[in-house]
């Protein structure tokens, strides 16, 4: 396993359109393992192939709840309800933008073994989702953000109490 450069905003391959997978290969599997080791090193949530400059239709996301889900070639069927939220990105460092998002989404995908799965997700799962599909049809979060990106490395640091 590897830990693989995460390409940044201003790099054309984000916002290029995936290709679907056709079969998972040895190289593939590799790919994913270092997805995962990526995504953990740099602390996010989620991370789609384009984001380490592959043009596949993967994503691998795991929330904090130890839950690893990796989809291959993820449609959303179902949306519904409504959030509001700030999120970031491993492709826009050290930014956050305000985002709606549906509050619950149903996605079919392929699971590594090409067997058809269907996950459910709630709240930050949801987004997670979203987001991460996003990135496989060249859209980034600060498109859809609703107003400006805030520079987290210019925020005010808050107050430590004694």
């Amino acid at each position: 396993m590897a830990i693989r450069n995460i390409r940044v905003m201003g790099d054309d391959i984000l916002r290029k359109k995936s290709k679907p997978v056709k079969e998972v290969t040895e190289r593939i599997r590799t790919m994913i393992d270092d997805m995962y080791e990526t995504m953990y090193e740099t602390m996010g949530v989620g991370l789609a192939a384009p984001q380490i400059g592959i043009l596949k239709r993967i994503v691998v996301i795991d929330i904090g709840d130890g839950n690893q889900i990796t989809l291959i070639n993820p449609v959303i069927v179902e949306k519904d309800g409504e959030q509001i939220g700030d999120e970031g990105c491993l492709s826009i460092p050290n930014k956050v933008g305000t985002v709606k998002r549906p509050n619950h989404v149903v996605c079919e995908a392929l699971n590594e073994e090409m067997e058809p799965i269907r996950v459910e997700g709630e709240g930050f799962l949801a987004r997670a989702i979203c987001h991460e599909c996003d990135h496989l049809d060249g859209i980034l979060y600060a498109d859809v953000a609703e107003g400006p990106l805030v520079d987290l490395t210019e925020a005010e640091p808050e107050e430590i109490e004694e």
